[in-house]
């Protein structure tokens, strides 16, 4: 029996329906009914981390070969008459999909003929076909890419800064794994993890835009294969407080050195609460927003440019971390200046004004990704697998006080759990 709720936000007007289907799978639906575009993600909670794992069918844990979650990625568009994206050709649908540490994706964007691309979707994603030919195939494909990302400047500045922070978690490996891991795949690892982790109650189908929620509904109903609820466990080796390097350098063929700055956090098992979250961003709007001190200083002083500095909040299972990124000529002298300017706001605390005016865009820039249907059937996805919900995170945004704010900074941002991935031009 489905079970549907409607969804309202008072603070913005809008509504959404929750939708939880006999099958096993969690629906989200957002009606945008002035919108010409419709955009749907049906998504798994299976990441490149997640290569150790037990369900509560099983009392052996298995260990998988790193990669399989972006190798299946690839695997799942073809079939025994051909791949899905010949199919989307035929609706016009914009098609891809995606693997990241912590999920797997497949999507499609569409402003007509919505319900047979939402079809294709429901059906391929629920219709493995591997083989010995096919498997060998893509080793080969993938195996370029791989080798590809080994050249590639602002991949290898990440996972450089990984590996320098974390001694043991999975998330210091590469997503698509290694040419010797993919090796180890074969269509039956594949359909091991495919039915595993592609259970309809691991996942979860969300689309916004000119929908009718009946209609989509129906459409479930019609495509969806019931599901056995089974409980997935993940196994991560105990990963140390501290960095295993503070400073890794390489050089590649780059017009100037870039960097990424991470702060590593201890993280447990259990994903971070909306309040943390928000509270971090909002502490990061205040420390290095276009509009902070510091980005000011950094940018009259030539140390960065306003097109390549950012920052973001990397969390997931088992891992949290800070990290600012960008182009600098110093990169060194950006990293001693941040740490300078987080250590100055721990001694004196946050500047009320300045912390009223970050919480003002934090909200804003929530607000405003709601006119975006993409951004928004993405946004529902990922609060979905961390047991969070969409509007109830813009409520806590609203919500956030000087002092939790300042709590986080407290336990974030420190120095000591650092470390800075530079890579340079080949010719320096």
């Amino acid at each position: 029996m489905n079970v549907m709720k409607e969804i309202k936000s008072s603070r913005i007007g809008d509504r959404y329906f929750e939708i939880n289907h006999s099958s096993g799978l969690k629906i989200f639906v957002y009606p945008k009914e002035n919108y010409s575009s419709t955009y749907a993600v049906f998504g798994t909670k299976y990441g490149s981390v997640d290569t150790c794992f037990k369900t509560s069918e099983e009392t052996e844990l298995n260990t998988v070969p790193n990669g399989i979650a972006h190798y299946l990625e690839h695997k799942l568009f073809e079939s025994e008459d051909g791949d899905a994206f010949a199919r989307y050709a035929k609706t016009g649908a914009s098609a891809n999909a995606y693997t990241s540490f912590d999920k797997t994706c497949y999507l499609f964007s569409c402003s007509e003929k919505v319900y047979e691309s939402l079809e294709i979707l429901l059906d391929f994603v629920q219709s493995p076909y591997f083989t010995e030919q096919t498997v060998q195939k893509e080793q080969g494909i993938i195996g370029q890419e791989i080798r590809m990302y080994d050249d590639d400047p602002q991949w290898r500045v990440m996972f450089n800064l990984l590996r320098a922070l974390y001694h043991k978690h999975p998330v210091r490996i590469d997503i698509a794994g290694t040419v010797e891991s993919i090796a180890e795949i074969t269509p039956e690892l594949l359909y091991q993890c495919y039915h595993t982790f592609y259970n309809l109650n691991n996942m979860v189908l969300c689309v916004a835009g000119n929908v009718d929620v009946y209609r989509v509904l129906e459409l479930c109903d019609k495509m969806l294969k019931p599901s056995q609820n089974v409980t997935i466990d993940r196994f991560f080796e105990e990963e140390p407080e501290g960095v295993v390097e503070s400073r890794v350098e390489q050089k590649l063929s780059v017009a100037a050195p870039i960097f990424q700055l991470g702060f590593k956090e201890k993280a447990g098992e259990n994903r971070l609460s909306a309040r943390e979250i928000a509270d971090t961003e909002i502490l990061l709007e205040i420390l290095a927003s276009d509009s902070s001190p510091l980005f000011r200083r950094l940018l009259d002083a030539g140390l960065i440019n306003q097109s390549s500095f950012s920052y973001e909040y990397f969390e997931g299972p088992g891992y949290a971390s800070v990290i600012f990124s960008g182009e600098s000529k110093d990169p060194d002298t950006v990293a001693r200046e941040i740490k300078k300017e987080v250590a100055g706001l721990r001694e004196h605390g946050l500047d009320p004004a300045a912390f009223e005016r970050s919480k003002k865009a934090v909200y804003g820039r929530m607000v405003s990704s709601f006119n975006s249907v993409d951004n928004i059937a993405n946004t529902m996805a990922s609060l979905a697998f961390t047991g969070h919900e969409l509007f109830n995170y813009i409520d806590t945004i609203a919500s956030a006080d000087i002092q939790s704010v300042q709590n986080r900074l407290n336990v974030q941002l420190r120095p000591e759990y650092s470390a800075l991935s530079i890579v340079r031009p080949a010719e320096e």
